[in-house]
């Protein structure tokens, strides 16, 4: 009996060897071989392999190009570069050059001279005289017509001389007959202007005409009227008189 059971454990090894063997072996299809189907497997990677291989290469050698067209791009952009720089810096000293020009003719401009509003003490000084000269040289008394004369030798210089005998020529001639006594008083002044020793002044002044004869009157007026005044040593003088008729 335990030879027939040594022969049936023995059969039973060999079957489960088989049996494991079939199983390991990888199975043939198609006529093919181990080989077959190995290099069958392996070949897809070799080829997946190539293509990402070829597509570095590719990569890389993109890379390089734009390397190669940022090298060749830079110095253009450096000597370009220079030449922008040499144009600005022209074109800043051509508007400096100008700005210096423009700035120096408009210094020479009166205009631009004015400093009315900035030396307080000149423009009180020309108000003050110039007031006081107009009182005096556009008052008349036929019974002092001396003081009148004087007046006007005073406070008057230039074409404003002629200007103030022409404007008290119908005064001078009916003065004598109609006993005129005019009187002038300056009421406001504004100096418009006022560079170095010279001046112009907007005169608002109020009249009184009086015809002191048989029977006394009295008329009363209003004056608006400009004069340019001119320095002369400690004196400012009525240079010229402007009446704003044309």
């Amino acid at each position: 009996m335990s030879t027939t059971r040594h022969l049936v454990n023995r059969q039973r090894r060999l079957a489960t060897v088989a049996a494991a063997e079939r199983t390991t072996a990888p199975p043939r299809r198609n006529g093919r071989t181990g080989e077959d189907e190995q290099q069958s497997v392996v070949t897809p990677d070799l080829e997946e392999s190539s293509d990402s291989h070829d597509a570095e290469q590719t990569e890389e050698e993109e890379a390089d190009e734009a390397r190669g067209a940022q090298q060749r791009t830079m110095p253009r952009l450096w000597i370009r570069l220079p030449v922008v720089l040499c144009a600005l810096t022209v074109l800043l000293g051509a508007f400096a050059a100008w700005s210096f020009t423009a700035a120096d003719g408009l210094r020479g401009d009166a205009s631009r001279q004015n400093t009315a509003l900035t030396d307080i003490s000149r423009t009180s000084e020309v108000k003050g005289q110039i007031s006081e000269a107009v009182g005096a040289v556009f008052s008349y008394n036929y019974a002092a017509t001396a003081k009148s004369d004087q007046a006007a030798r005073t406070y008057l210089v230039g074409k404003a001389v002629r200007q103030h005998r022409d404007m008290l020529a119908d005064v001078r001639a009916q003065a004598p007959k109609q006993k005129l006594v005019l009187t002038t008083t300056v009421t406001e002044s504004g100096v418009e202007l006022l560079d170095s020793d010279r001046a112009r002044l907007l005169i608002f002044a109020d009249q009184s005409n009086t015809r002191t004869g048989a029977s006394e009157e009295t008329t009363y007026a209003a004056a608006v009227f400009a004069v340019d005044a001119v320095r002369r040593g400690d004196t400012w003088r009525i240079s010229a008189i402007d009446t704003f008729t044309r």
